[in-house]
C-alpha cells in the first residue's frame, strides 16, 4: 500500500492550536505497525493544477507573498515560503492519493483537507483547496462524471462547498458543529448541523442519514475529508464525540462506499494533548488499511 506524506508539512506556525508535528508522528506510528507501507513524497503542484480552482489573481499573490495584512489574517497563520511549499505539496499529495485510489480502492493522505481555502482566496488555515484541485484532475483527466465529497470535520467545508455550487456532478456532503467557524456558512450540496455537546449515538444517528443521501447519488468516487476535530477534548469545538465514535464514524463511511475508491484525507484536528490528535488520526487511517 503506497501512502502520501512530506515531511515539509512540518512548518512553523508559532504559538498556534495547528500543530503540524502530528503529520510525522503519525507516519512513524503507522511504519511501527505496517512494515509493508511505502511512503510517497509529492511534488509541489504546478501553477497550471491551482489555476482549475483558484484565481490567477490570487495564485499569483499567494506564489509571490504580496497577500494583504487583512488577507493574512483572514488565513490565520503566517504566509511564509516553507508554508506556499507545503501548501503546494499538499495539493498535489491529494491528487496522487486520489490516482492511487483509482488503483488500490483507497488513497491516504497523511495531510490535505484545506477545505476552507475559496476560489479567491484562503482562510482557516488554508492556502489552496487541495480537495478541490483532486476532484477537478479526475473529472479533467479521469472522466470521471460523479464525484462525492463527505466532510465530517467539524467545521463546514465552505471553500469547497462554494467552489462546486454550481457543478450538479459533484455531491458536496459536510456534517458539522452549527456555532462555530465559518461565518457565514455556504451551501453544500447537503449541510448537516450539528449542536454543541452532540454525544455518540446522535451524531452517528445524523451522518447516517447524510451518507444514504450521498449513495443515493451514486459517486463514482468519494472524497473523505476525516478531520478528528469532533472529538470531546478539542480545543476548536465542543462536541461530545468519544474517541469510540470516531472510531464508528469511519467503519461507518468504510461500509457504506466499501464498493468505491476513496480518497482520505486527514483534515483538522487540535485536542488539548496532542498525543490524543496523533492517535486519532492513526486510528482513522489504521480503519482504511485493515
Amino acid at each position: 500500500m503506497k501512502i502520501m506524506y512530506s515531511k515539509k508539512y512540518e512548518v512553523d506556525l508559532g504559538n498556534h492550536p495547528f500543530i503540524t508535528k502530528k503529520y510525522k508522528l503519525i507516519k512513524e506510528k503507522l511504519e511501527n505497525e505496517f512494515r509493508e507501507l511505502q511512503f510517497i513524497e509529492p511534488t509541489p503542484a504546478q501553477p497550471d493544477v491551482l489555476l482549475k480552482v483558484h484565481t490567477n489573481e490570487y495564485v499569483t499573490k499567494v506564489l509571490n507573498l504580496a497577500l494583504t495584512t487583512e488577507e493574512i489574517l483572514r488565513l490565520e497563520i503566517p504566509l511564509t515560503k516553507e508554508i506556499i511549499e507545503a501548501s503546494l505539496i499538499c495539493v498535489n499529495g491529494t491528487i496522487q492519493a486520489a490516482e492511487l485510489a483509482l488503483e488500490q480502492k483507497v488513497g491516504i493522505h497523511i495531510g490535505g483537507g484545506f477545505h476552507h481555502a475559496f476560489a479567491d482566496h484562503g482562510e482557516g488555515f488554508c492556502v489552496f483547496n487541495d480537495i478541490a484541485c483532486a476532484v477537478k484532475i479526475l473529472q479533467e483527466n479521469y472522466k470521471i462524471d460523479k464525484i462525492a465529497v463527505v466532510d465530517c470535520d467539524v467545521h463546514q467545508g465552505n471553500g469547497t462547498a462554494k467552489i462546486f455550487e454550481q457543478d450538479k456532478n459533484v455531491f458536496t456532503f459536510s456534517i458539522h458543529q452549527a456555532e462555530i467557524y465559518p461565518y457565514p456558512k455556504q451551501k453544500s450540496t447537503l449541510d448537516i448541523e450539528v449542536k454543541a455537546y452532540t454525544q455518540d449515538e446522535e451524531y452517528l444517528k445524523l451522518l447516517k442519514y447524510g451518507l444514504s443521501k450521498v449513495k443515493e447519488f451514486n459517486p463514482e468516487v468519494i472524497f473523505y475529508q476525516a478531520g478528528v476535530d469532533i472529538y470531546l477534548n478539542d480545543q476548536l469545538a465542543q462536541l461530545s464525540i468519544t474517541k469510540t465514535g470516531i472510531q464508528k464514524r469511519d467503519q461507518l463511511i468504510k461500509q457504506f462506499f466499501i464498493d468505491k475508491p476513496i480518497v482520505l484525507t486527514l483534515g483538522g484536528g487540535y485536542a488539548f494533548n496532542l498525543e490524543d490528535t496523533v492517535d486519532l488520526h492513526y486510528n482513522t487511517i489504521k480503519i482504511f488499511l485493515t
